[in-house]
């Protein structure tokens, strides 16, 4: 008998477990996790390898925004930009709004990173998106070559 109700107590948990649903708005999971990386590896880029967005919990009101935008080779100018922002739900509309950004530039690098720490409102989810931009002149062609490509993270609540 005691066996019996275990095992209906796991599946009934296995039951409520499954039932729940991930919600995603605009690409992003809206998640309890403490933090949260979203990578991009372009494969059609020359020049962009990759950009990352990093959010994580700071204390009770702030989140830490990172991101890093790396390239195959040194270019003439790079910039990342940053937003932080925060999910909202008006009736039936869904949507992520801009609470905090920033841009860094840097020139003839491969690498380049920054970070923040930003005051937000408790009880709502938040993500970071990032631009990352290159401008360099291709040796090949002679041409000013520009990309640019953006990475995001999930939401995180900040309870």
């Amino acid at each position: 008998m005691l066996i019996l109700f275990g095992m209906m107590t796991v599946s009934v948990l296995n039951v409520k477990a499954s039932d729940e649903e991930v919600k995603i708005v605009d690409g992003s999971r809206l998640t309890t996790d403490d933090s949260s990386t979203g990578y991009t590896s372009p494969k059609t880029r020359k020049y962009l390898m990759d950009g990352v967005s990093t959010i994580s919990k700071a204390g009770r009101n702030r989140v830490y925004a990172y991101a890093s935008t790396t390239t195959n080779e040194p270019v003439e100018y790079m910039a990342t930009i940053v937003y932080v922002e925060k999910y909202n739900k008006v009736g039936e509309e869904e949507f992520w709004d801009q609470v905090a950004w920033w841009m860094e530039e840097s020139e003839n690098d491969f690498y380049m990173s920054t970070a923040d720490s930003v005051t937000v409102d408790r009880g709502h989810y938040y993500r970071v998106r990032s631009n990352h931009i290159i401008g360099t002149t291709d040796e090949e062609t002679g041409e000013y070559v520009y990309e640019e490509i953006y990475s995001v993270t999930d939401g995180i609540l900040v309870p």
